[in-house]
């Protein structure tokens, strides 16, 4: 009864949160950080401390899945090169800096605990990036960027912290040991992933039923990822395979129904996950102060240094890492250098999230020989540099985006090339008309007008859209009055099942149908 409790409060709290913030205009994972910090030292309940096991096992998985499938396997391959030097590079460049300044700044700590400290605050996360991306229109390559980014970085810094780890307790590693391992891990997270793509992808084409197809997409992360886990590939690079696979390929391995309540049903589950992680970060400070045992001056020298490296470090490597490869004429000819705003933009999107501080929950409590280390500095550093980017960061990303403007992607040629295609679909569509009328040879001359119209209104909507907006297009006007119309019709509906004239089950099933109908019709907010 008491778990249950917490779920409905942390649900409760995320969904009231997430209404304050899209009315001030707030970015939500940031307020529910902050809200967490001040319930954490006001709330008298259980002790809701993170689990590393069930954020890396339970929580990860299915985060990485539905972002996955979200992303656009064109423009992740087009944006491959910045997306591993990101993803791969930079990582590494960012545990080995903030490793070196550990140590340097606590001599007393292995060089191996330090960099595994590195590799816990090295990956981004970037739901909060994106999510202020796309509010503000940031061009669609710098969104796509930050989406790849978060698909990968997680696995390289996985891998390095396992590395780290294994080396401050005690295990003997080689340099061509740690590499062979990463590669192991990489290439058998692919290999897993693929496997389970296909597997997965062959359920989907045979599945009819929407909810037993969703229950399939449900467990597709963890079928994926626990088996990787267990024979110690990646199973964040397995998920992501995974993803991108079957995301790709959802138009035609699933039906209709499925697909629109797999949209929904992911959305959701994103939504709460997402949220409950957030508010759950801010709610471990108080049990982390509590568990300080470390001299104030070294904590406050120790935080500024390493949030500091941080920030700093990904500046530092972005700006070679975007100018320099266009030193090479064939990436130079192929992707022109951006201006410099773009990589000003994608060094200030750094902000971390719930894995790092998974991670750092998951550090060991003694080293080599059983030697102490403060590993409860540890910890707190993690959930500085969390709560760090996410406030100063993640506040000020929409004002730098303003300052710097960065010019926003171009609707009018979106809407041309909408439009274009839509054109040719509908060329295919009266093709494939044709032909079946002509093959079964006793369609009514009103169906065949009626479909032809809908073919017509469907691309004339798609040309309005590069019009003006000074007044209501057709399409606008049509869907404003049929609106109102379905309105009418539910009302005629719901007093007739009140009066008894009709079953709940005839209601629902008009319901529905006017829901769908309505879902169709134009709105200037999609």
């Amino acid at each position: 009864m008491t778990l249950l409790l917490v779920v409905v409060g942390l649900v409760t709290i995320v969904v009231a949160v997430s209404v304050v913030a899209r009315r001030l205009g707030a970015l939500a994972p940031i307020l529910l950080v902050v809200v967490g910090l001040a319930l954490s030292f006001v709330v008298a309940g259980p002790e809701l401390r993170l689990d590393p096991e069930i954020i890396l096992i339970g929580v990860l998985p299915p985060l990485l899945y539905v972002a996955a499938v979200e992303t656009s396997v064109p423009a992740f391959r087009h944006n491959l090169r910045p997306i591993l030097l990101l993803a791969v590079g930079l990582v590494l460049f960012t545990t080995a800096c903030v490793g070196y300044a550990v140590h340097l700044l606590l001599p007393q700590v292995p060089l191996a605990a330090a960099f595994a400290l590195g590799a816990v605050v090295a990956p981004p996360d970037a739901v909060a990036a994106t999510a202020v991306a796309r509010r503000i229109g940031l061009p669609r390559r710098i969104v796509a960027i930050l989406e790849g980014e978060s698909l990968i970085n997680d696995a390289t810094a996985l891998v390095l912290f396992r590395v780290a780890v294994a080396a401050a307790t005690g295990h003997l590693l080689t340099p061509l040991g740690v590499a062979g391992d990463a590669l192991i891990a990489s290439l058998g997270g692919v290999v897993i992933g693929g496997i389970g793509a296909v597997t997965l992808a062959w359920i989907h084409r045979r599945v009819t039923h929407p909810l037993i197809d969703n229950s399939v997409s449900l467990l597709a992360p963890w079928l994926v990822y626990v088996p990787a886990e267990q024979v110690h590939a990646s199973g964040v690079v397995a998920v992501v395979v995974t993803g991108l696979y079957l995301g790709h390929r959802y138009p035609t391995l699933m039906s209709s129904a499925s697909r629109l309540q797999m949209e929904a049903f992911w959305r959701m589950v994103k939504f709460l996950l997402e949220g409950i992680v957030f508010l759950l970060v801010g709610l471990q400070l108080r049990f982390i102060v509590h568990d300080l045992d470390t001299p104030l001056g070294t904590i406050v020298k120790a935080t500024v240094v390493v949030l500091a490296v941080v920030v700093l470090t990904r500046f530092i490597w972005l700006y070679p890492a975007t100018y320099l490869t266009r030193l090479i004429p064939r990436i130079r000819e192929r992707d022109p250098a951006p201006p410099m705003q773009y990589p000003t933009v994608i060094s200030w999107a750094g902000m971390r999230g719930v894995v790092t501080l998974a991670a750092a929950l998951a550090l060991p409590p003694t080293l080599a020989g059983g030697a102490p280390y403060p590993r409860d500095l540890f910890v707190w550093l993690a959930f500085s540099v969390i709560v760090g980017t996410l406030v100063l960061q993640g506040m000020t990303l929409p004002v730098m985006v303003r300052w710097l403007r960065i010019p926003h992607d171009d609707p009018k040629k979106d809407a041309l090339a909408e439009a274009s295609v839509q054109q040719a679909a509908v060329r295919a569509a009266r093709e494939r008309l044709e032909e079946e009328v002509s093959r079964d040879g006793q369609v009514p001359e009103a169906v065949i007008e009626r479909l032809h119209t809908v073919l017509a209104d469907r691309a004339n909507m798609a040309w309005e859209r590069l019009g003006g907006r000074r007044r209501e297009t057709p399409s606008e006007a049509y869907s404003r009055l049929r609106r109102a119309m379905i309105d009418a019709e539910r009302a005629v509906f719901r007093q007739a099942r009140d009066e008894g004239r009709i079953p709940e089950e005839v209601l629902r099933r008009a319901q529905r149908d006017m829901d769908l109908e309505e879902s169709l019709l134009y709105r200037e907010d999609r």
